[in-house]
């Protein structure tokens, strides 16, 4: 099974999408072979165990540890820490923006509570301030009085009750007036950083004294979550997808045991969940109802990334790990490729592809292997795929077999490079595919008969290795085909069937010769592109496609129902693709964005590499323009382009080479005629020996493919050997 490569920036090591999630640790006892000794050699070995788990320790009870993680969830990887702090940085930061915008708004509503505090505190103290504990005597006395005037006693004794409330009175309020006066004066002589100080030492209390039982004095913020996961909110949204039965109540039904999270991960949700026994829901059907959980969640279903856990790593038929962004994980600007910038890369290493949701980096190890791409027009296709064959052109030890069906620009670069370079699917470009075919397979025939008479000393496992390229001269071969429906569309059926045999051959015995076939198609149904052909080929990667069926036809039947589904992409994820690279495994990758120019600069540099290596055969190292170009020499672009037309024919009519240079590049060559045609090539120096051509026994006007190299320097020309 062919593991996915995804990394860090370092471009490390392989694991699935989850492995950098924290595994549960395996139960399993550990176990030791004891060796054989001569009276046991034919007894099978027994396994050592810990004396601990032996039954007949009367303290393995108390000394048996479960192996249960003590560190809390957030805390068990340096990437959780990490991750957990950036967002508890940018909480931070959100919410001291959203306060700060605020603060004219808590100080007027903080002065509104001092006054109902000042209000509250002047009712408080106007008891003491008054001597209400003074009035209830004196009223009381006058009671009395009214009742028997005659008693001179008790009078005196309200008179004096009387005066002494009164002079209680006085000092209070004197007091009172004294100390606001003294504060009054020296808040104005003090500075104003004192002033601001004493404010609020007065304000504060005042305004605490002032809140009421529903009073806040901060808005209560809410972060612009698109989904602020729970465990309830997990299950309620499984239990409507019918992944779970119903209870009396949602709270009595079957639950889910969440063995992390949720937690916040990064731009959104993390967690791995059980799915509870006796409810016959496996995994797999989890990942069958991504639409539906992805609609309860609410969320698109685009930001939810769902896997199995498997045993390895720590998990169950039932196990699920989950991951719900906040927002589309796949839009925004593109990530350019590391090969823009690169000056050598070895094939022999995983080639660095793209991003996953979370940012993290997918890498293809291509030794071995075959792939194929599909999807929609303009959805990045031919981009992604071209980042493989990018790869090798940065490593001189690498010979490129190339066939564009189409016959567009999109590989056009690869002239300075390619060792068999076939454009269009007319039939002479059908008659040079199969040549080139015929190439391949006769050289894959004689890998094989050299590495079995090696000795195992230096080809143990019968296959080619770095060793063996560099000794015996046998560089690894990078086969890329792309639209091949425009191929077997354009074939008899004899030779569709022949060139599919041809194919299967390659892609099947041919990665142990060092042959990687890199194979892309539109809409692979069973006519463009034969089942037998694709369910061989051991990589996958789709770009948007209309249904579910047609995502299975490129990725594989029912990877749609695992959760590899290519018909949920949208038209804005552009060069964004499902990957499959073995039965289990598949990721949604963002790929590297490499442009034409840049890919054309690889092209050269990939020349350039070759030259100095000694590596340059083929179409390549007779290109007269792409000599010209390596020279630093300027050909004009109709010779370069005709030249490019006439690849595989010595001689054209000039009704084929218009059309032939109207796909080429219609926006220059759309409006040509025969006369326009002809005035282009004798201003750049093309000189015709004659105007009629015969091709098949028709005459026709037509142009001579040596008349046109014959307007190419002749130093140019030298150096190809023409």
């Amino acid at each position: 099974m062919t593991e996915l490569a995804v990394e860090g920036a370092d471009m490390g090591t392989l694991h699935h999408l989850d492995d950098h999630r924290p595994a549960q640790p395996s139960t399993a006892t550990p176990v030791s072979l004891v060796k054989n000794t001569p009276d046991t050699a034919t007894a099978p070995a027994e396994p050592k165990v810990e004396a601990v788990d032996r039954a007949d320790n009367p303290l393995a009870d108390w000394l048996t540890v479960p192996d249960v993680p003590v560190l809390p969830v957030w805390a068990r990887s340096a990437a959780s820490v990490k991750a957990n702090a950036a967002a508890l940085v940018r909480l931070s930061w959100w919410h001291a923006r959203y306060h700060g915008l605020r603060t004219p708004k808590y100080l007027v509503k903080t002065v509104l509570l001092a006054a109902r505090g000042f209000f509250r505190a002047t009712v408080g103290l106007w008891p003491t301030l008054s001597a209400q504990d003074h009035s209830a005597a004196v009223k009381a006395l006058r009671a009395q009085v009214k009742a028997r005037p005659e008693d001179i006693e008790l009078a005196t004794r309200l008179q004096m009750a009387h005066a002494e409330r009164t002079r209680t009175r006085r000092w209070r309020f004197g007091a009172a007036a004294v100390g606001v006066a003294s504060a009054a004066i020296g808040f104005m002589l003090v500075d104003p950083a004192v002033q601001a100080g004493m404010a609020t030492a007065v304000v504060t209390p005042l305004a605490y004294l002032g809140r009421g039982k529903e009073t806040r004095l901060l808005d209560q913020a809410v972060p612009p979550l698109r989904i602020d996961m729970s465990a309830q909110q997990l299950n309620d949204a499984l239990r409507a997808a019918g992944l779970l039965k119903s209870g009396k109540g949602d709270e009595e039904g079957p639950r889910v045991s969440c063995s992390m999270g949720p937690v916040r991960d990064g731009r959104g949700w993390a967690v791995i969940f059980d799915l509870p026994r006796g409810g016959g829901k496996t995994a797999s059907d989890v990942l069958a109802k991504r639409e539906v959980i992805a609609q309860e969640l609410g969320v698109d279903e685009i930001q939810v990334i769902m896997s199995r856990v498997r045993a390895a790593k720590g998990g169950n038929a039932g196990r699920v790990s989950m991951w719900v962004a906040d927002d589309d994980p796949y839009l925004g600007t593109p990530n350019p490729s590391p090969f823009e910038t690169a000056e050598r890369f070895s094939i022999w290493e995983p080639v660095p592809f793209g991003q996953d949701a979370r940012g993290v980096r997918v890498n293809i190890p291509v030794m071995w292997q075959s792939m194929f791409f599909g999807g929609l027009p303009r959805r990045g296709k031919t981009f992604s795929q071209r980042l493989l064959t990018a790869a090798g052109l940065l490593d001189a030890y690498v010979r490129h077999y190339v066939a564009d069906g189409k016959g567009g620009a999109d590989w056009m670069p690869m002239k300075a490079v390619a060792h068999r370079l076939v454009m269009g699917a007319e039939d002479d470009a059908i008659e040079a595919l199969k040549a080139m075919l015929a190439e391949l397979l006769t050289e894959m025939e004689r890998r094989f008969a050299l590495l079995r008479d090696l000795p195992t000393s230096v080809c143990p496992e019968g296959k080619l290795t770095p060793d063996i390229v560099a000794k015996y001269n046998l560089p690894v071969i990078f086969v890329t085909i792309d639209e091949l429906q425009e191929y077997f569309t354009a074939m008899e059926k004899e030779d569709r069937e022949q060139v599919i045999n041809d194919l299967c051959r390659i892609a099947r015995r041919g990665p142990a010769a060092g042959f990687i076939s890199n194979f892309a198609s539109q809409r692979p149904d069973a006519d463009s592109v034969p089942t037998k052909l694709r369910e061989i080929i051991t990589i996958r990667y789709s770009t948007q496609v209309v249904d579910r069926a047609s995502s299975d036809m490129v990725l594989g039947k029912g990877k749609a129902a695992q959760g590899a589904d290519a018909s949920v992409l949208s038209e804005e994820h552009k060069g964004v693709g499902v990957l499959v690279t073995g039965p289990a495994s598949y990721v949604t990758v963002r790929a590297d964005y490499l442009d034409g120019p840049s890919f054309a600069a690889l092209c050269r540099k990939g020349r350039a590499l070759r030259e100095a290596a000694g590596q340059l055969t083929g179409e390549a190292a007779g290109d007269v323009t792409a000599a010209a170009d390596a020279a630093g020499i300027t050909v004009p672009a109709i010779v370069s382009d005709a030249l490019e037309v006439m690849r595989h024919s010595p001689r054209m009519f000039t009704t084929d080479l218009i059309n032939g240079l109207v796909n080429l590049d219609e926006d220059v060559y759309g409006d040509f005629n025969a006369e326009q045609l002809a005035a282009e090539l004798e201003a750049a120096g093309v000189k015709r020996t004659s105007k009629q051509v015969k091709i098949s026994g028709a005459n026709g006007a037509g142009y001579q493919r040596r008349d046109i190299e014959a307007a190419v320097p002749a130093e140019i020309l030298l150096s190809t050997g023409r």
